[in-house]
């Protein structure tokens, strides 16, 4: 017998108060294949799932099969965003390197747009991998009634409601907040890296830097010659034979 998701009370987050702003550059672009004019724009719509799922997708990490029926219309959005939750890179990326908790915090992020409410979510939903695995607890985020209402089956998940005209500064994005690589993890692959410097590094503005042909930048090939002159004589006016030394016309 399946164990029922635990019961947890929603708070009083951005994305669950409607807005009512004028849309500009502030706001999140939304990409939906309800509003595509080219093959260009399904383009853009697939790079942009990327960079929500994994952040950055490398060449090795893309996955060309969901991508070619996505653009035969086989598949919905919906489904490509489940092929890159049940993919090997976001496993071997997110799942391994983190704990239950951490997981589901990063995948609530990435798929419903928010923040987990609390840690009583936290919990409901790790019970949710520890008894149905990756595949019943992504299943259940996208058949939520809360992603459905949100993005439905066209449109790319994104941060809802991430600025607010009210605030002087809207709120960090998941990828800043919460990083791929656990604490535990990033002690292990040596980050952060404390770096000694023993000289002073000064910085030079650009309309400061010598251009080319500027004797500055070949005073140090200069100073790296090193000429050795000749060392003037030194003579004494009683070693001197005047008679001899200056010259006089002979008849």
């Amino acid at each position: 017998m399946a164990i029922p998701l635990l019961e947890y009370s929603p708070i009083s987050q951005n994305q669950r108060v409607k807005g009512f702003e004028v849309p500009g550059d502030e706001q999140p672009r939304i990409f939906s294949t309800e509003n595509l004019l080219s093959a260009t724009d399904l383009d853009i719509l697939i790079e942009a799932a990327y960079r929500q799922i994994f952040f950055h997708a490398f060449a090795a990490d893309r996955e060309r099969f969901l991508e070619s029926q996505l653009r035969n219309g086989q598949i919905t959005v919906r489904d490509f965003i489940r092929g890159l939750l049940l993919s090997n890179t976001y496993k071997r990326s997110f799942y391994n390197l983190n704990s239950n908790y951490r997981f589901v915090e990063q995948t609530v992020q990435r798929v419903l747009g928010r923040d987990v409410y609390d840690n009583r979510e936290k919990i409901a939903w790790s019970i949710v991998v520890a008894t149905k695995g990756i595949q019943g607890f992504v299943d259940a985020l996208l058949n939520s009634d809360e992603y459905l209402a949100a993005f439905g089956y066209d449109t790319v998940p994104y941060q809802r409601r991430r600025v607010l005209p009210g605030r002087k500064e809207g709120e960090t994005p998941f990828n800043i907040k919460s990083p791929r690589y656990d604490a535990y993890y990033r002690g292990k692959l040596g980050f952060p890296q404390v770096i000694w410097q023993t000289s002073v590094r000064r910085f030079t503005p650009p309309e400061r830097k010598p251009t080319a042909g500027n004797p500055e930048l070949f005073l140090a090939m200069a100073q790296s010659i090193n000429p050795v002159g000749n060392p003037p004589q030194r003579l004494s006016v009683q070693n001197i034979d005047i008679e001899k030394s200056v010259p006089y016309r002979r008849k």
